[in-house]
């Protein structure tokens, strides 16, 4: 779908048309929202119209998004998105839950979730001919836009704090990118990165600021949308009486809001299109250490107080998150809550999961935390069905993972050492 109607702010309301705006709202500067044409989707498409394609990444789903399709197939470009979901019946059993599944991003190509926003941006960026592509990234955005500017030869610049995880700013300067280190937080990184985007006619990426990250992100809730149908279809064949199960409740690790306002985004538009009849429950879990919009969340109020970021959890380590108010209303309009964790609890998740198989970096594994730690609280019910998103490979962050568990012993290379560890 190359063409959209325009945008809409997500805090006043006001309308723009293409051309008019470019990253947030003039008037009070808040994010906006690509507005499609859902009439005229409507009138072309129907439901199995986009089940039935055989592309296996996002851009099966090429009528619901602003961007014509990218040049260069078979690239990391065209292949992010359409990651697996799988049950983890063990872990299942331990929370006394009857449905527990795990979608998980790190299958794509640069190992994170933020893969689906860079490749809708980065394709934005060349229909609109922008030379350069910048952004702020803690590592896994930077690492994304670096790899999808990669594969179609765009020019890329990422600014990242000097903190970031060293494999992620590897990630970061294999693929060609510009890396610039700064010496302070994300949110300096932001503001500087919007600063020399204005100053430099650089097309920036920011995440909560470029509308267009939000339409990559919801494609992860179109591609829940299409495995949850076959879901319903496998219960029903083994089952009838589980027509009246409860809706689906997902978890997701939160730092400036724009995956959980993806997610919630592409609900609302199968919602718009009639394909959906009611929404899954959406759950958001930050860590304690960087929990302003869970604090905005349990104070009723959509106005976001910042605070001094603290957490292992790199990717969700944020002091004032840029798109907190759509975080905030994807809770609320869907029945779900926020929970917040400890660094402990996210460590303690990263073990777990692992022994299920799953190898997952501190934010992802958040979600998880979240989980086990919502079981306690009776958020959940033992027959709520239930999906965990792990936004991003342990392998991004090797010394977090270290601390999750046991260091392994060295002994001499003798049969009797090896009797003795035993």
């Amino acid at each position: 779908m190359k063409s959209f109607l325009g945008y809409k702010c997500s805090l006043c309301g006001t309308e723009y048309l293409q051309g008019q705006v470019t990253y947030t709202c003039p008037q009070d500067g808040g994010n906006l929202d690509v507005v499609l044409d859902f009439e005229s989707i409507k009138k072309k498409f129907q439901p199995e119209d986009i089940t039935s394609r055989t592309e296996n990444s996002l851009w099966r789903y090429l009528p619901l998004l602003p961007v014509g399709e990218p040049a260069g197939h078979s690239t990391p470009l065209h292949v992010a998105g359409w990651t697996p979901v799988f049950a983890l019946p063990r872990l299942a059993e331990k929370l006394n839950l009857k449905h527990l599944w795990l979608k998980d991003e790190s299958r794509n190509p640069t190992a994170s979730f933020k893969d689906r926003a860079s490749a809708i941006v980065v394709t934005r960026a060349q229909e609109i001919k922008s030379e350069i592509v910048v952004t702020a990234s803690t590592g896994n955005a930077g690492a994304a836009l670096a790899g999808m500017a990669a594969a179609v030869n765009q020019k890329a610049i990422i600014f990242a704090p000097k903190s970031a995880p060293q494999a992620k700013v590897a990630q970061l300067l294999v693929f060609g990118a510009k890396v610039i280190l700064i010496d302070g937080s994300y949110d300096d990184a932001f503001d500087l990165t919007a600063k020399a985007a204005n100053e430099f006619g650089w097309y920036c990426r920011n995440t909560g600021y470029n509308p267009f990250t939000l339409e990559g992100k919801k494609t992860a809730a179109f591609e829940i949308w299409e495995w949850w149908i076959e879901a319903h279809r496998d219960w029903h064949q083994q089952d009838k009486t589980l027509d009246a199960h409860p809706p689906l409740t997902i978890f997701v690790s939160v730092g400036d809001g724009n995956i959980i306002s993806g997610i919630h985004k592409g609900f609302k538009d199968l919602l718009a299109l009639g394909w959906i009849q009611n929404m899954p429950r959406i759950i958001g879990v930050q860590a304690e250490g960087s929990s302003a919009i869970t604090n905005a969340f349990h104070a009723h109020t959509e106005t976001i107080t910042p605070v001094s970021a603290t957490t292992i959890a790199d990717s969700i380590s944020v002091d004032l998150p840029r798109d907190g108010v759509r975080a905030i209303r994807a809770t609320k309009e869907t029945n779900g809550t926020y929970i917040t964790v400890t660094d402990e609890e996210i460590l303690g998740a990263i073990a777990e999961l692992g022994r299920v198989g799953v190898f997952a970096e501190p934010a992802g594994a958040t979600a998880y935390a979240g989980l086990v730690k919502s079981t306690s609280m009776g958020v959940v019910r033992s027959d709520d069905p239930i999906l965990v998103l792990n936004t991003g490979s342990g392998l991004k962050d090797v010394r977090a993972a270290m601390q999750a568990v046991q260091s392994a012993p060295i002994i001499e290379p003798t049969l009797e050492a090896v009797k003795k560890i035993l």
